[in-house]
């Protein structure tokens, strides 16, 4: 194999992990929203949970993802997307839609816009 058509693999190969990175996790059925959630965040939440693909700004929201479904950042000796190894990992973010994260609630806590201390691998 020449040094072009492994240049080229690689781009490709590049080009569709990309492609296949835009594609971000969805929630999943454990996730509430607060009470006090505004109206457009809880319509917002909503269709997210309905499977709505999320559009235009998000928020990266940290430990609402199950194992293995976070978009990037798992915490150290982990790559990224889809590398979280326990439910709702503090150390693992997904998007989320915006202005949603101060108010999702998971099975074990509040979710955070920064990194949480809980549920992270030892």
């Amino acid at each position: 194999m020449s040094q072009k058509s492994i240049a080229l693999s690689v781009f490709a190969g590049l080009a569709m992990a990309t492609a296949a990175g835009a594609a971000h996790a969805a929630p999943n059925d454990q996730l509430e929203l607060a009470e006090n959630a505004p109206s457009s965040v809880q319509e917002d939440f909503a269709a997210w949970k309905a499977g709505e693909r999320l559009s235009g700004r998000k928020d990266k929201c940290y430990g609402i993802a199950l194992a293995g479904e976070n978009d990037c950042k798992a915490g150290a000796g982990t790559s990224c997307e889809g590398t979280s190894t326990i439910d709702f990992q503090g150390n693992a973010w997904t998007f989320a839609p915006r202005g949603s994260c101060e108010f999702i609630v998971t099975p074990d806590g509040p979710a955070s816009s920064d990194p949480l201390k809980r549920n992270n691998p030892a």
